[in-house]
């Protein structure tokens, strides 16, 4: 799985739960909830439906490690090595 496949994926997941989210507007160093006007059920969401993608678990404990894009994205190259 490359980084490409993983930014792809988030940015699908992030579509499919805000459709209304335009992707080369996102600033993908900022918190993901203020970038993306998602809320806390909305970034579980996001995350479970990610862990379920890439077969990786993603406990809570983690999600500060997963509050923007790029911070998501390594997390995830990380788990998916």
């Amino acid at each position: 799985m490359t980084r490409a496949d993983i930014e792809t994926a988030i940015a699908e997941e992030l579509h499919r739960i805000a459709p209304e989210i335009e992707m080369n507007d996102i600033d993908r160093s900022e918190d993901l909830r203020d970038e993306c006007d998602i809320d806390s059920m909305d970034f579980l969401n996001l995350v479970t439906a990610l862990g379920q993608r890439f077969g990786a678990a993603m406990p809570e404990a983690d999600y500060p490690q997963m509050r923007s894009f790029e911070a998501l994205t390594d997390y995830l190259v990380e788990k998916t090595a």
